[in-house]
Formats: C-alpha cells, sequence, structure tokens
C-alpha cells in the first residue's frame, strides 16, 4: 500500500513552514510515498519540487475563492485568488486538473458552506472527509455523510504545516497514482488518521510569527 497526502504546506505559503529538504526526507523516509504540495493562492514552488523530485510531488494549490477554498489538484501552474467557485473551478479542469475540496464546513478555516457545495456537487471530485489539523471545529462526520449521499470520493490529508505533522494523516492507495489513474484509485482509497500533535496545530501560528520576525529584523 501507498501513502498519500494531497493537502500539505510549504515555506511558499504565508503560514507554511516545510522546506524542500524535509519533503525530500519525508519521501526518503517512507513517511509518504506521494505527496501534493498545495500552497496558498500558489503553485510556484510546488512546479519546482515537481522538476526536482518527480511523480513524488502533486502539484497543488489552495485557492481562496468568493466563498471559501478549494484545492486544484495536478496544476501545471498558478490560479490566481479571488475569484467565484465556479471560475475557479473551471480554470482548474482546463488544466485537466482535479477539484478537492479543502475542511468543508468548517468556518474557522475558510471551508465552504453546505449550500454553496452543493451547487458545485457536479463538479467536485474529492472531499477531504478527515483533515489532520481538524481539533477546534471537526467537520469530518458531516463531510463523510455528504460524500456517501452525493456519491464523491473521500480522502484524508494532513493540511501539513510544518514537517511533524506529515505521515500521520494521509490515503492509502494500492497503486502510486498518475493523472490518469488517480481518481479510479481513489475511488478505493482508505483514509488513515492520527491525532495530530500541539506542535502540528500550532505550526501555522509560529510559521506566520517566525516570517513576521525575520521580516522586521530585514528592515532594520
Amino acid at each position: 500500500m501507498y501513502k498519500i497526502d494531497l493537502h500539505t504546506h510549504s515555506v511558499a505559503s504565508p503560514d507554511g513552514g516545510i522546506t524542500a529538504d524535509q519533503y525530500r526526507r519525508a519521501l526518503g523516509a517512507k513517511l509518504l510515498d506521494v505527496v501534493a504540495i498545495t500552497d496558498h493562492n500558489t503553485a510556484d514552488f510546488a512546479l519546482e519540487m515537481r522538476r526536482q523530485l518527480g511523480d513524488s510531488i502533486i502539484v497543488g494549490e489552495e485557492i481562496m475563492t468568493s466563498a471559501g477554498e478549494i484545492v486544484g489538484l495536478f496544476l501545471t501552474r498558478t490560479i490566481q485568488p479571488g475569484l467565484t467557485p465556479q471560475e475557479t473551478i473551471k480554470r482548474i479542469k482546463e488544466q485537466h486538473g482535479i477539484v478537492y475540496i479543502p475542511h468543508p464546513f468548517e468556518t474557522i478555516r475558510k471551508g465552504m458552506h453546505p449550500a454553496v457545495l452543493d451547487e458545485l456537487v457536479d463538479y467536485v471530485d474529492i472531499i477531504e472527509v478527515c483533515n489532520g489539523r481538524a481539533f477546534f471545529q471537526n467537520k469530518s462526520e458531516q463531510a463523510v455523510v455528504w460524500t456517501r449521499i452525493n456519491g464523491k470520493i473521500g480522502a484524508a490529508s494532513s493540511d501539513a504545516h510544518g514537517y511533524q505533522g506529515l505521515g500521520s494523516t494521509y490515503t492509502s492507495l494500492t497503486e502510486i497514482p498518475t493523472p490518469e489513474n488517480f481518481l479510479k484509485l481513489m475511488y478505493s482509497g482508505i483514509p488513515m488518521t492520527g491525532r495530530p500533535s500541539v506542535r502540528a496545530l500550532l505550526y501555522p501560528k509560529l510559521n506566520r510569527l517566525r516570517k513576521k520576525v525575520r521580516k522586521a529584523r530585514g528592515n532594520l
């Protein structure tokens, strides 16, 4: 079985902290076999890591729309934020990408509202039924129900913003995914979940603080 994480944040995200070397280390140590890099509103870092590490990296982007966040997977270029969900999905599909809904129904982390998601149901490929950082507002049960009612694929992903968030929440697949076999494999994928560490939960705040301090020092 192969461990696939479809939602992680590198140093290219304002609140992310996973470095290129740490992605290499996680893959080399078999914490994961394939990892999607889904930075906020940019695919640039993911594209570079794909060039360096090949098929073990899925190029993604967590895109802020006018009604919550949507992840595009298997992208070839960055999609601008601030568009409607419908226009964002159109641009993902134009790149032959996969539409992945992260942390649905959460209000703390800009998840899609149920009414919005219902309008998009025909265009959604995968729903995140378990988010590795869902602690203060866990909507996993609601996400599982929505996924089953609408016949969609469910996935577990870490939403890791730092190295220690990797490897405990992922989807287990029988083969290494490619753009061609990805959805077929995901239909029979097994979500694997683990409790997030305190550090994994705090990474976004700590990363923002570190970057703010570094920027202030650079301006001195």
